[in-house]
């Protein structure tokens, strides 16, 4: 049986803008603006399969709390975003929480390296950890720091696995890298709120789960083709939209309905559990 958990490592507040972005000065808005968001989760999933059990996300850290966790030069982190995280949110105890040890897991797959997704490798052991090779390049460095990537947050000595594309991927994507062996589990390439993003889709006889990352802040942002506020390259990330749209259109035809799963959306847990 195959079985896909949601895990809140915590919460987080950004500007409304960054969720969908406004034109003009799409990206300058999340600094001007000061409203917040309501509060969203920041969720990793785990996925049960036969073959083993596989981490998309770890989710941010409870250190996210402590002063100097943020490089403070950073207008991001100063003026754009608010974390509340718990202990008892960190990925470790949620796994624990499930009765799985952290050293039990086959991988982890990082959609994309944003503090909030990686963070939480910390309270992990070293375990394989799959990014898309793009991904870490343009979060090596000065520009990688100045591009809101805090890869000192990951553990000391952190090398990933890169992601290869090498399976026929499931229509309308372009590509795929099977995670088992009668790829029910795939990493998908959905690039847009970074070059490197990616989404891993699980299939089981009766739905298609999509764990979507960041390629949107919610399902509305998905049904309307919304690009978020950070997103560097509007084009690419609103055709991975309307391929994950078709896709839940190819999946809908084939009786397997897709359950869209971003990191961030408050309705994403609800979904799972949801029958349809």
């Amino acid at each position: 049986m195959i079985r896909v958990h949601a895990l809140r490592t915590g919460s987080v507040y950004v500007r409304p803008s960054q969720i969908i972005g406004r034109a003009p000065f799409r990206r300058l808005r999340p600094f001007l603006e000061r409203g917040w968001s309501a509060e969203l989760p920041i969720h990793a999933f785990l996925i049960e399969h036969p073959e083993g059990l596989f981490l998309v996300d770890s989710g941010e850290s409870p250190r996210a709390m402590t002063r100097g966790y943020f490089p403070p030069w950073h207008p991001y982190f100063r003026l754009a975003v608010r974390f509340a995280i718990t202990d008892d949110q960190a990925i470790d105890v949620q796994l624990r929480a499930l009765g799985i040890a952290p050293g039990d897991l086959r991988a982890v797959v990082l959609t994309h390296l944003h503090t909030d997704h990686a963070g939480g490798l910390a309270h992990l052991p070293p375990l394989r950890t799959l990014v898309a090779r793009i991904e870490w390049q343009i979060a090596q460095g000065v520009a990688g720091q100045v591009r809101g990537y805090c890869l000192n947050h990951l553990p000391r000595g952190f090398r990933p696995a890169f992601i290869r594309f090498d399976a026929a991927p499931p229509a309308p994507f372009p590509r795929a890298m099977a995670l088992t062996t009668d790829g029910a589990v795939m990493i998908v390439p959905t690039p847009g709120h970074t070059s490197g993003h990616v989404s891993v889709l699980v299939t089981t006889p009766e739905r298609r789960f999509l764990i979507a990352g960041d390629a949107s802040y919610d399902a509305a942002a998905l049904a309307t083709r919304a690009v978020d506020g950070v997103s560097p390259n509007p084009r690419s990330a609103r055709k991975t939209l309307a391929t994950i749209a078709a896709f839940g259109e190819v999946s809908a035809a084939a009786a397997q309905p897709m359950v869209y799963l971003p990191a961030h959306d408050p309705e994403s847990a609800a979904r799972l559990s949801s029958p349809t």
